[in-house]
């Protein structure tokens, strides 16, 4: 029961900061009990690494699709690069949805913390 910082994402996900301060159940110097609480929230107006890497994946994406469309007008000349095109959507398209599972799996399994 030691307490630490937390910082909170602007997209709710949150993070454990610095130690702070020791509980009164650990009496050794410099050891922690192993259970935390929160001393202070701090919030943050940036993202978490999984939303950057969604966002990123997700432009990617958007550029793959344009490339696709405009591609498609002329089939016979770009016919493999239609295809290579289509297979980095499909690929994307579930490592975005890895992503956002694994977001949520861990919002779940630690709570959002408001």
């Amino acid at each position: 029961m030691c307490f630490y910082e937390q910082f909170l994402y602007q997209c709710s996900d949150w993070k454990w900061g610095n130690f702070r301060q020791h509980c009164q159940a650990e009496y050794r110097t410099g050891e922690t009990c192993g259970s935390k609480f929160v001393f202070q929230t701090f919030g943050l107006q940036e993202k978490c690494k999984l939303c950057l890497k969604i966002d990123a994946k997700e432009r990617r994406k958007a550029k793959h699709i344009d490339d696709y469309n405009r591609w498609r007008r002329e089939p016979r000349r770009y016919s493999a690069s239609i295809e290579k095109a289509l297979g980095d959507i499909k690929s994307l398209e579930n490592e975005i949805g890895q992503l956002k599972a694994e977001k949520a799996d861990r919002s779940r399994a630690f709570g959002a913390r408001r």
